[in-house]
């Protein structure tokens, strides 16, 4: 395994907890609620302490951001089913949820040279485009994921459900960058 620090900077988790949701009465009750249904049929719910964004939806379908960890994604999800519950909705106390996506950062400490990796990887599962975006986008199936690449040597994972789903996916992109002796 390489010695690259792997930081988690999102998970994001849904969860159903309700059959049915009043969204403009949620919206009246709760402060740091917003519901602009022309717009988005979503409302948004933000909460300060911890920090982290719902999506709320009629269906009682709900996705949250911005924990850092499954357990910061459990205490955030008791956070909002308490504060329902403070306005007498109906809801699970402790919501069962799944992650569904985790957003992570590396370092690689070293400047990369885009133009060779494209030519090494010879375009398997990649995007690049420099006059649209700076990063090299590396898709890779097992586990199903997506590394961006800067040429800064900076990483950004994305996809993996768990933090080993992310140390996976950046060892094979490592693993293929020293076969063609560019890492």
């Amino acid at each position: 395994m390489s010695e690259v620090d792997i930081k988690i900077e999102n998970v994001v988790a849904n969860a159903r907890i309700t059959e049915s949701l009043d969204l403009e009465y949620v919206e009246s009750q709760l402060e740091e609620a917003m519901f602009t249904k022309k717009k988005f049929p979503g409302l948004v719910y933000r909460t300060k302490e911890p920090k982290s964004a719902f999506l709320i939806f009629r269906s009682g379908k709900v996705v949250c951001t911005g924990a850092k960890t499954k357990e910061g994604v459990r205490t955030v999800m008791d956070k909002l089913s308490t504060d329902l519950r403070g306005i007498g909705i109906e809801v699970e106390e402790h919501p069962e949820f799944k992650v569904q996506n985790i957003v992570a950062s590396a370092d690689l400490g070293k400047e990369l040279n885009l133009g060779a990796i494209v030519m090494g990887l010879e375009l398997e599962g990649m995007e690049y485009e420099p006059e649209v975006f700076p990063g090299l986008v590396y898709r890779i199936t097992d586990p199903k994921s997506a590394i961006l690449i800067f040429s800064s040597g900076k990483l950004v994972i994305t996809g993996g459900k768990t933090l080993d789903d992310c140390k996976k996916s950046v060892e094979i992109l490592l693993t293929k960058l020293r076969s063609l002796n560019l890492f």
